[in-house]
């Protein structure tokens, strides 16, 4: 397990690393995440590891906000000045998401779902 824990953060600072040093416009998070794709696609004996650990911080997901929302405490006063136009902008990025989410669906399954004369 801690093994899994530190192959996690060892990609997650290696593509902090990469970020910094290379400029690329990649948040380091996913370039971590490419690289642990990587890894994984190589080694292939850390999966049922890395699943154990992965499920556990799933599971525990909301422990993961705590930090985030105590940080919140130290903006009140720019969430008093902002807060309304966060939240519109907030609301209205997850309607369009859930939209064109919902659109591209159902484009895909019309055009590479199965036929309606294969399922008779």
């Amino acid at each position: 397990m801690i093994g899994a824990i530190a192959l996690l953060l060892v990609c997650q600072l290696a593509g902090e690393a990469i970020h910094r040093l290379t400029g690329l416009p990649l948040p380091g998070a996913v370039i971590g995440m490419v690289l642990l794709v990587g890894w994984l696609a190589l080694v292939r004996k850390e999966r049922p590891t890395l699943e154990a650990v992965t499920g556990w911080l799933t599971a525990h997901l909301s422990i993961m906000f705590v930090p985030a929302a105590v940080g919140l405490i130290d903006e009140g006063a720019a969430l008093s000045r902002y807060g309304v136009g966060i939240v519109v902008a907030t609301v209205i990025s997850v309607l369009l998401t859930l939209s064109v989410t919902a659109l591209v669906f159902r484009w895909a399954v019309r055009r590479f779902g199965p036929d309606e004369q294969e399922q008779a």
